[in-house]
């Protein structure tokens, strides 16, 4: 983790095909996905967010604040990519990212993933912990993919295991499931 400082500046509520997701921003960029973004969970995710930057980030629309400001600058760019890669876009997130909820050997792993495994493709746990110049932590890698801090934009739905089980997800298997058919590495489903 960082020892600089970094105060969130916004978040924002976002709609989407899997469910609204909660995102926050700060003056570096996204710092912040959560799913299931409601209710409780926002509220926890909030008070998690306020308690690691010290401050709460303030509401941009559309949320329930009608009268919060529109989302600028690293939040709105985030709506704008999320928004096209729910639309079918293959095109790679170039929002700048904020990496201060993670450290370690779990940020060298989401980085790697982040850069390295584009659209409509998927890596195993092994492999991802080769990459990283740790062989022997296949394990480890599966703990960064459940700590991360920003599903989706980080796209741990891609990381599966060697057996070629779709794994473990913590926005739930369904949505696991449901990223990678909207990427094309599954078929969508029936019904």
């Amino acid at each position: 983790m960082t020892d600089n400082p970094v105060r969130p500046t916004a978040w924002t509520l976002r709609e989407t095909p899997i469910g609204p997701l909660l995102l926050a921003a700060t003056e570096k960029g996204l710092v912040n996905v959560v799913f299931h973004a409601r209710g409780r969970t926002l509220d926890q995710a909030l008070s998690r967010l306020s308690a690691r930057f010290g401050a709460e980030p303030e509401p941009a629309g559309p949320q329930p604040a009608e009268h919060a400001p529109a989302p600028s600058g690293h939040l709105a760019a985030a709506v704008a990519a999320l928004d096209r890669y729910f639309a079918g876009s293959a095109d790679p997130f170039t929002v700048p990212l904020d990496w201060s909820l993670t450290g370690g050997f779990n940020e060298r792993v989401l980085r790697e993933l982040a850069t390295r495994v584009p659209y409509g493709t998927t890596v195993g746990y092994q492999d991802l912990a080769l990459r990283v110049g740790d062989p022997g932590a296949a394990r480890a890698v599966g703990v960064a993919m459940g700590s991360n801090p920003l599903p989706v934009v980080v796209p741990c739905h891609r990381v599966l295991e060697s057996s070629g089980g779709i794994g473990g997800f913590g926005g739930g298997l369904e949505t696991k499931r449901a990223l990678l058919a909207l990427e094309g590495v599954l078929p969508q489903p029936l019904f």
